[in-house]
This record gives structure tokens, sequence and C-alpha cells, in this order.
């Protein structure tokens, strides 16, 4: 008897989030075929997206976690607010010397490598802090979590300047920029419900073993530029890569399009200001709104997340309106935006008294409007220093970002500790007039740098 035919079982299809993991090739093989090109394409740049995305998050789940345990800490440990807001400085400060430090790297190395490593260490970091008593101990070892820190962004900006356009980049950007959001936003719930009516160690030891098995996720999922995957460079950037270059020819670069560029200068100055808005918040935060309006340390954390969920909203729809109606020019929108911030938290802290619906609705107002410019000034200045040095120039924009933390960090803590909230607001109502000032002697800058 014959055997019966059959038609062979159709190839067993995984869920995409699966697929993300598949191992990146190690040798790549180009492509000619322009069908195959687009299709490689668009898989890679969802892939470099959610990757990056996730994995930067990630990176808050073992940095701002402390802002939860700090109440509880300084109950249990004897550590005054000053102490704390030390701690929050310097880490800031090491942080943004590492973001500047590593971005120069960061252009010339393997981003996988890089981000791997910066999330592992920051994990281990916040297991010794999870032990530790001591405060000198504790302020050590979460200095040298900042500097471990300060690998996460820069292989995440040289990876979306080498896999998107120009003209598509503020949007993709913004919508990456959500990382920030999600990770601080999700570890502020997972400490204050879960962790901390336990222990408030377990702040800090459960979100290391978290990022101990992203780094792993990450060493599966990411590339590094679109040649090491087979592919032609992003359309409309291929001119400004040339034959591997040495490495005075790439200093030499970076002295043009950075370090003499007046503009990158500019929005790194006023993203000082930014990030000490965005920071006081952050940091100060379940603080804050336990002791200035009252509320429990739950709701001020669930606050601070809805602080964080209005930033994203703000991220989105400042990438999409500066592609659109700015052609790309990214710092008018900023304009905007930091005027608008600085309303936000003057009705607040006047307009809102202890109303909690209010002062929802002004915190997260706020959030909307700071998180424009936070997103919007790292994407004004890749795009000027072009993809060959986009990580070089957000870390000088990090390093301003994180020197900022000594006055959000010690500064503000201080400040309250002597003269009350109500001095921490008036403030910080003076950084958003300045920062808001500095952006409007930045509407000239271009779009971007390609054209030089």
């Amino acid at each position: 008897m014959e055997p019966i035919a059959t038609a062979p079982l159709p190839a067993k299809r995984f869920p995409y989030w699966l697929r993300l993991f598949e191992p990146v090739p190690a040798a790549a093989v180009p492509l000619t075929d322009p069908a195959a090109i687009r299709q490689s394409y668009r898989k890679w740049q969802r892939r470099v997206l959610l990757s990056t995305l996730f994995g930067y998050a990630t990176f808050y789940f073992v940095r701002k976690n402390l802002s939860v345990a700090m109440p509880i800490m300084e109950h249990d440990l004897g550590i005054s607010k000053s102490i704390l807001g030390i701690f929050i400085s310097l880490h800031g400060v090491l942080y943004g010397v590492s973001k500047f430090a590593n971005g120069f790297f960061g252009d010339r190395c393997n981003a996988r490598m890089f981000m791997v490593v910066g999330l592992a260490a920051s994990a281990v970091m916040n297991v010794l802090f999870g032990l530790g008593s001591a405060v000198v101990t504790l302020g050590v070892v979460w200095m040298l979590n900042g500097w471990f820190q300060g690998m996460g962004f820069p292989p995440c900006a040289r990876l979306m300047n080498h896999w998107f356009t120009p003209k598509e980049y503020a949007t993709k950007m913004s919508l990456w920029n959500i990382s920030h959001s999600l990770g601080a936003g999700l570890i502020v719930v997972l400490c204050a419900f879960v962790l901390v009516p336990v222990h408030w160690r377990l702040c800090f030891l459960v979100p290391a073993a978290i990022a101990l098995v992203a780094a792993l996720c990450l060493w599966f999922a990411l590339p590094d530029t679109p040649p090491s995957v087979g592919l032609p460079e992003v359309e409309g950037t291929q001119t400004l890569l040339p034959a591997p270059e040495s490495g005075a020819e790439f200093r030499a670069f970076l002295m043009r399009a950075v370090f003499r560029n007046k503009y990158i200068w500019l929005v790194s100055v006023i993203n000082f200001f930014v990030y000490i808005l965005r920071y006081a918040v952050l940091d100060w935060g379940p603080t804050l709104l336990h002791e200035m309006k009252h509320l429990s340390i739950g709701n001020a954390s669930l606050m601070v997340a809805a602080f964080e969920a209005a930033g994203v909203m703000g991220a989105l729809l400042a990438g999409w309106l500066t592609d659109r109606l700015f052609g790309g020019r990214a710092m008018r929108m900023c304009l905007f935006y930091m005027v608008l911030a600085g309303v936000a938290l003057l009705l607040f802290w006047k307009g809102a008294g202890e109303s909690k619906l209010w002062s929802t609705v002004w915190l997260c107002t706020a959030g909307f409007f700071i998180y424009g410019p936070q997103s919007l000034i790292g994407i004004a200045a890749a795009k000027l220093a072009t993809k060959r040095a986009a990580a070089t120039a957000v870390g000088l924009t990090g390093l301003f970002g994180y020197l900022s933390t000594v006055l959000s960090g010690w500064g503000l803590g201080a400040l309250v500790q002597w003269q009350g909230w109500d001095a921490g607001f008036l403030g910080l109502l003076v950084v958003a007039a300045i920062g808001a000032l500095l952006t409007a002697a930045a509407w000239g800058a271009k779009a971007d740098g390609y054209a030089r």
C-alpha cells in the first residue's frame, strides 16, 4: 500500500516577545535584495526600540528605588534629610560624569556589551546597599551605583541614532523616552505597596534580581549597528560614516561637532535646570507629599507614579509636534513646555492646598510639561552632533543634567530642613523661569547637524 501523502506541518511561530531574544547572528551576511532589506530593517528597528526601551526602564529599578525607601531609612537608621540628600547628590554627580565619559567610549564600542555590563554591575551595587547599614558604606556604594548607571543611556543613544532616520528620530526617540517614566513609575509602586510593607531592604534586593534577569535578556536581544547584521546604513546618514577612522580623526570630529557647537553647550545648560525640576519630584516626591500634603507613603508613591505617567504623554506629544510643526527643531517646542511647567508647579504649590484631587491634577500637569524638554534636549543634542558623536553629545547634556542633583538633592533637602517646603517651591519656580529664558535663547538651533 502506498503511503498517504500529507502536507508538511507549518513552522511553529513563537510569540513576538520571545522572538526578540533570538540570538544576534555572530557574522553578518550583507543583504542585496531591496525587499529583504526593508523587511529586515523593520524587524531590527522594532527589536532595537523595544529592547532598549525596556532595558533602560530596568536601570530605573536599581536607581529610583531609594526615593521610596528614604522615609523608612530615615526612621530605622537615623539618617537625616541632609545626609540622604548628599546620597542623592553624590550619586547624581558621579552618574553625570559617568554618562559623559562613557558617552565618548559609547560612540566607538559595542552597544550590547556596554549596556549589559552597566546594568549587571548596578544590580550588584543594589545588593550591597540592601545588605548594608553603615552610613559611609551606603554612601560609597550608592556613588558607585551612579557610575554604573551612567553606562545605560550612551548605548541607547548610539543604537537609536544608527537605526532611525533624522526625519523620524524625534518621534521614535520620544516613544523610547517612556522608558524613564515606565521604570520610575513601576518601581515606586512596587516598592511602596509590595516591598516596603515587608522590609525596606527588599526595595534594593528584589529590583537587583530583576535587573540581572533583564541584563541576560539584553545580551541575547541587542544588535549593534545595521552593518553588524548585514544591512546598509540608515537613509540620509550614509555619507557621514566613512571608512574606519583613526582616533585622531574621531577626536577632531568631536571637537567640531560637539565641543565647538554653541547650541550643544546651551542645551546642556538648559538640561541642568530641567533636571532640577524633574528630580525634585522623583527624589523628594514621596517625602514632600507625605509631609506637605499629609498623604500616606503609599498614596504619595501612587501620585509620583501618576506624575511619571503624565510625563509619558507629554514626551510623546512633544516629539510628534516637533517633527510635524517645527520640522525637527526640538528647542522651539521646549520653550512652550518650560513656561507651562513653571505655571503647573505654581498651581500645585498655591492652588491645590491639601486637596488630593487638585494636587494630583497639577502635579501630573507639571510632569506632562517637564518631560517634554527632558526628552527633547537629548534628541536635539544627538541630532546636532549626528550619529557619529550622538553618545558623546547626550553624555555632555547628561553631565549637566546630573550635576543638578547637587541642588535637587542636597540643596533642596537642606533648604527644606531649614526653611520648610514653601522655600523649596519658591526655589523651584526660580529654576523654571531661568530654564525658560535659556530655552528662548536656543530658538535658532538647527534641526540637525547632517547638513555639515
